[in-house]
């Protein structure tokens, strides 16, 4: 009996990979854009989880880029440190001896480890920052918040360099600024898009804690345009941390990143579903929406 379970096991397996061959076909040679963060970076377990993917990704001929956040790791050493946080319209306030902090923990602490992980699962990774080749260039997205940055240039080709050598960049959000003593803290969804819209990606995939954009009537809305997303912020659908989430996929999209999905990081293997399934995952937004996920 349990040999035959362990057959049924292995031929449902088989099938799957079988399956997923016209995906693996078509996104080979594409870069994919990965925003990691939320719960499964605290989760060891996850976290590998998450490396696998990654890894299996690059072995079937895709280009990840893996861009990471690390907000609770940055508000445990400044609580630590006894270092005030100060809050405008919501907002940190980033001075100096912040933002110290958080190229200290971004791409220190949170940078090594995701790259740790993912070496652990035999790929090989490179961690660098915004600041590195001048990936990314900033200016101050709002004076009141300090050293907090706005994307006005990027220089990506350190990614292609990585992506010839068979190397997965993993990006910490900290960038320069004009002058070369400065430093900005970049969101980690903004940085992402960024570097997703200077490739040119095929996919931005934002992995967050919840599963999806959902209508009014709560339930996950898998294909949108634009246009909907407008709508939906227009009516209030779309409402509270949801909202720079799908304004950063416009953003995006508008410069030139085919398509953008927001998922639920928390799901087992949420990458590999979305990009090497019929269903996929979360929600996906393009400028013409597909009327079939296997379109995706």
């Amino acid at each position: 009996m349990r040999k035959q379970k362990m057959d049924q096991d292995w031929i449902a397996t088989a099938r799957t990979l079988s399956e997923a061959l016209p995906f693996l076909q078509r996104y080979t040679g594409s870069v994919v854009v990965v925003k990691f963060g939320g719960n499964a970076m605290g989760d060891d377990e996850a976290m590998a989880e998450f490396a696998r993917d990654i890894v299996l990704m690059r072995q079937v001929g895709v280009n990840p880029v893996v861009v990471h956040g690390g907000g609770p790791m940055i508000n445990d050493l400044l609580k630590r440190l006894n270092i005030e946080s100060r809050f405008v319209r919501g907002k940190r306030v980033t001075d100096k001896a912040t933002v110290e902090v958080v190229e200290m923990v971004l791409t220190g602490l949170v940078n090594k480890r995701i790259v740790q992980a993912i070496m652990d699962e035999g790929g090989r990774a490179v961690g660098l920052s915004g600041k590195d080749d001048d990936l990314i260039v900033c200016e101050p997205d709002d004076p009141e918040l300090g050293f907090v940055g706005k994307p006005v240039e990027m220089n990506v080709q350190v990614l292609r360099d990585l992506f010839k050598a068979g190397i997965i960049p993993v990006v910490a959000p900290v960038a320069t600024g004009r002058h070369a003593t400065e430093t900005y803290n970049v969101n980690g969804d903004t940085a992402a898009g960024a570097i997703a819209g200077a490739l040119k990606a095929d996919r931005l995939l934002l992995l967050t804690d919840v599963t999806g954009v959902k209508n009014a009537a709560g339930e996950v809305v898998t294909a949108m345009t634009p246009e909907d997303v407008h709508e939906m912020i227009a009516n209030g659908t779309i409402a509270g941390g949801m909202i720079p989430k799908t304004e950063t996929a416009l953003k995006a999209i508008e410069d030139g990143v085919r398509a953008v999905v927001i998922l639920d990081g928390r799901v087992p293997n949420a990458c590999l579903l979305e990009l090497f399934t019929e269903l996929g995952a979360g929600s996906l937004i393009r400028t013409a929406a597909p009327p079939v996920r296997e379109n995706r």
